[in-house]
């Protein structure tokens, strides 16, 4: 049977493990993926917990505490989760690329070699021998070395250092990320060339994120479109290709979808990839609802998906002592307003609340409602 267009939302919730979740392990699960952004880190812990079926975040933060699981800078020059076996072969293949587009930035914050170097040789002394430090306690440690730390020099000292590998995410202190050195956080990484690597991002991908095209893995990846090209050339044999509205879409192999669908609803965290992994979103959010969903300086809310489909956006925030889920739909969106989808967006706030672990109250500010 041949995809539509309207086909690729559920497969791609199915192939990201949003819809029906076959994959428990968090550490598994990430390595499924790839790499998941994780800037924001509540939401990040949410887009693995929704995804293996966990029931609160503890099992996550322990993943985290031990070292299975990575926080660090990767592909995009933004902070990702992934497997601490693959940060090694993943690191070798996206620094690069990373750095060339921070030099004019170094030249601009006077961040030069022989900082780096110092700054470098700091760190790993007060981090050596299993040592943790929050960012607090590292630039400190930086500024006390008379290494300056201003007008966002700390912030690429420590990008750089997780490039080159030196330093990663350590066990939270509290609710505190810390800094650990990899060298005694990752054992026994997988190694793999540049070849081998690109194949393998490329197989990552499109197993887990598919049907997506060669532009949405070019943009995932961080990637020049030429190696990308490469990666996928490597792996086409092995995945199915499709010509939809023009566009060359690759997947994996997998059980085709029937037309008839149950109804679903998934409140999604802010970041998550079935959103910001594609350089073409129109799939599951239409152009029209673009500006509400992701901000001008490229924040990406949490938000309702009802069948496959962006609906609106949710938050959760404070009120009388009380941490209270709120949505709001689009204008013209109808769907919320069903008895039968009323009692899904419910289930959907419930698990929220299990996974974080709050008291949450239901309360919706839908437009129109």
């Amino acid at each position: 049977m041949a995809v539509t267009f309207n086909d690729i939302p559920y497969l791609r919730l199915a192939r990201q493990q949003v819809q029906e979740p076959t994959i428990s392990d968090p550490e598994k699960l990430v390595a499924w993926m790839g790499a998941m952004q994780a800037q924001d880190f509540p939401m990040a812990k949410w887009a693995i917990g929704i995804r293996t079926g966990v029931t609160n975040q503890n099992a996550i933060i322990n993943a985290i505490d031990k070292g299975h699981i990575i926080r660090t800078h990767v592909l995009r020059p933004t902070w990702h989760f992934v497997a601490a076996k693959d940060a090694q072969w993943m690191l070798d293949l996206t620094a690069p690329y990373i750095k060339r587009s921070l030099v004019s930035r170094h030249r601009e914050l006077e961040i030069t070699t022989a900082l780096l170097k110092k700054s470098y040789r700091v760190m790993e002394k007060v981090l050596s021998g299993g040592v943790q430090l929050t960012r607090e306690a590292l630039v400190g440690k930086l500024t006390a070395a008379k290494i300056a730390t201003h007008d966002q020099r700390a912030v690429h000292i420590l990008l750089h250092a997780e490039l080159d590998r030196l330093i990663c995410s350590g066990a939270l202190q509290g609710n505190k990320n810390t800094y650990a050195l990899v060298a005694e956080r990752i054992q026994n990484p997988l190694s793999l060339d540049h070849e081998q690597a690109l194949a393998t991002l490329a197989a990552r991908y499109f197993t887990s994120h598919g049907p997506a095209t060669a532009q949405d893995f070019t943009w995932w990846s961080g990637l020049p479109a030429t190696e990308a090209r490469k990666g996928i050339e490597s792996i086409k044999g092995n995945f199915r290709s499709e010509k939809i509205e023009g566009q060359t879409y690759w997947f994996h192999s997998g059980k085709n979808i029937g037309r008839e669908r149950p109804d679903t609803v998934h409140l999604l965290p802010a970041f998550d990839e079935f959103i910001i992994s594609y350089k073409d979103r129109t799939a599951c959010l239409p152009l029209i609802n673009h500006k509400t969903t992701i901000s001008m300086n490229g924040f990406f809310r949490p938000v309702v998906v009802i069948n496959g489909k962006v609906t609106g956006v949710w938050k959760r925030s404070v009120a009388k002592k009380k941490v209270v889920l709120e949505m709001e739909f689009f204008p013209k969106e109808k769907a919320h307003k069903k008895k039968e989808l009323k009692e899904l967006i419910a289930a959907a706030g419930q698990k929220v609340r299990a996974f974080f672990g709050d008291e949450v109250a239901s309360a919706s500010s839908a437009t129109g409602a």
